[in-house]
């Protein structure tokens, strides 16, 4: 960690919706920092993993993705958060899928910056049908832009991953870690928690509830290795808090459990949970709520 040659720098993840960057800083990181699920912009707030080795300290920032499908002061705040991420890095990580290049991709190429190296990460190479149309795929994207790199990889089984760290830490500048070598993220407990939480909502309900949807921790205790936490999900609509308690409260149940053993694995201790639904018609453009659970 006193090495003179030891590098530490910080590292924008950004990207368009669902194309793997919360499960690339997570492999990277080696631990669960940033939520995932099917559903788009599951990552709604900047996050900071931290990765430190013999060599470096990586500080990857996990971003929103960059869309223009809603429009909200939601929305608008995790925009700003996409631009904002990569005026003040090192590098810039632009992860793609592999062979699929759209408008939406486009939008956040025209945002890229042109003073800090630009690495385009091509993801899900795993699920390519067809390997062949990968190389002509590189090709044309090296084209777009002046990558500084171009690295295919596969976030999920960690292919070139090592190709990928290596390549960052050639443009980091040689300084001494920012962060303790046993930190891994500069998020508190309470913000995780609600993160877990919000993950097991979206993966457990999915496409029956809307975007707009969130968590607020409303207290978060210690109590010596135990952790009590009592939460409430936010909804729009009394239809939806329906769907989200289900049957006999049971769907509220299997969140809530499958939330908790979340909790206790990340945090190595017992945690006590209890969840409530609360109806909250137009929270993702109320400027207020936004700003109470840091958005704005």
């Amino acid at each position: 960690m006193t090495n003179p040659q030891f590098r530490t720098g910080y590292i924008a993840i950004v990207g368009r919706p669902n194309v793997g960057k919360s499960t690339l800083l997570n492999y990277l990181v080696q631990q669960k920092i940033s939520i995932t699920s099917k559903k788009a912009q599951t990552t709604r707030y900047r996050i900071n993993g931290i990765r430190t080795d013999h060599q470096s300290q990586c500080i990857f920032v996990d971003t929103p993705g960059f869309q223009k499908q809603y429009v909200n002061r939601l929305n608008t705040a995790m925009n700003r958060v996409v631009t904002q991420s990569m005026q003040d890095v090192d590098v810039v990580l632009f992860v793609i899928e592999a062979a699929r290049f759209d408008q939406r991709d486009g939008l956040v190429l025209k945002l890229l910056p042109k003073d800090i190296p630009v690495i385009l990460v091509v993801n899900k190479i795993d699920c390519l049908a067809d390997k062949n149309v990968l190389l002509p795929f590189l090709k044309d994207m090296g084209e777009q832009f002046n990558f500084a790199a171009i690295i295919p990889v596969s976030a999920v089984q960690g292919t070139q991953t090592s190709e990928l760290l290596e390549t960052i830490r050639s443009y980091l500048p040689e300084a001494a870690p920012f962060f303790a070598e046993d930190e891994y993220t500069d998020r508190s407990e309470r913000f995780i928690a609600a993160e877990l939480l919000r993950e097991k909502l979206f993966r457990l309900i999915g496409d029956e509830i809307p975007y707009s949807t969130s968590v607020v921790i409303e207290q978060f205790q210690q109590q010596g290795h135990l952790r009590k936490i009592y939460a409430s999900i936010l909804v729009d609509k009394s239809g939806q808090k329906a769907i989200v308690i289900g049957k006999n409260g049971e769907k509220l149940k299997l969140i809530a459990s499958q939330a908790r053993k979340d909790m206790e694995k990340s945090f190595g201790h017992k945690v006590y949970l209890e969840v409530w639904v609360k109806v909250r018609s137009g929270w993702a453009d109320n400027a207020h709520v936004l700003k109470s659970l840091g958005h704005e």
